[in-house]
């Protein structure tokens, strides 16, 4: 059920609090306010022809009807993440949820304890699902992430890699440049 109460989850002043406002500045009223504040030679005459305002379950549904006329021939946003979808619980959870995807790390040592716990469970759970014997979980963004895999391949060669000056990496083409 789509509900029409938008404005009511915003923050905003009531009618009450405009007046104690304008008050407090010294005019009586908004238009007051502008003709104090914005010279008339740069201000637009007439009324802005608007359309009649909506709700927000019909502004939606407006919307969506505009959307639906779109025609995609190929997506360019997500720089390798597209066509997919993800459950609300992970949007709401995860993808909306700056803390999971910051490129800082939590100093709260009680934060950074839980955090790293969840890493290491998350490497080993790739272990065990893949079979590798490694498994990277970046605390911070994608190119630190690839960054630190670099390392630790490179720190974990044979030593016969590391007596033959074994030193490159080869990256595929299709690697997306927020990686490199």
């Amino acid at each position: 059920m789509i509900k029409d109460d938008f404005t009511l989850r915003h923050n905003g002043p009531q009618p009450e609090d405009l007046n104690i406002m304008l008050k407090t500045i010294g005019v009586s009223s908004l238009d007051e306010l502008i003709d104090k504040t914005i010279p008339a030679s740069i201000r637009f005459k007439e009324e802005l022809p608007l359309p009649d305002g909506m709700t927000e379950g019909v502004y939606l549904n407006h919307v969506k009807g505009l959307f639906a006329k779109n025609k995609i021939y190929k997506s360019y946003i997500g720089m390798g993440y597209y066509n997919t979808y993800t459950p609300g619980v992970i949007l709401r959870n995860i993808t909306e949820n700056p803390g999971w995807y910051t490129a800082y790390t939590p100093y709260q040592a009680e934060i950074s304890q839980g955090r790293l716990e969840a890493l290491l469970n998350y490497q080993t759970m790739i272990s065990d699902l893949t079979g590798m014997t490694l498994a990277n979980a970046s605390m911070l963004d994608e190119a630190t992430a690839a960054a630190e895999m670099m390392l630790m391949f490179f720190n974990s060669r044979k030593r016969e890699a590391v007596k033959n000056g074994v030193n490159k990496f080869f990256v595929a083409s299709d690697v997306f440049p927020q990686t490199l």
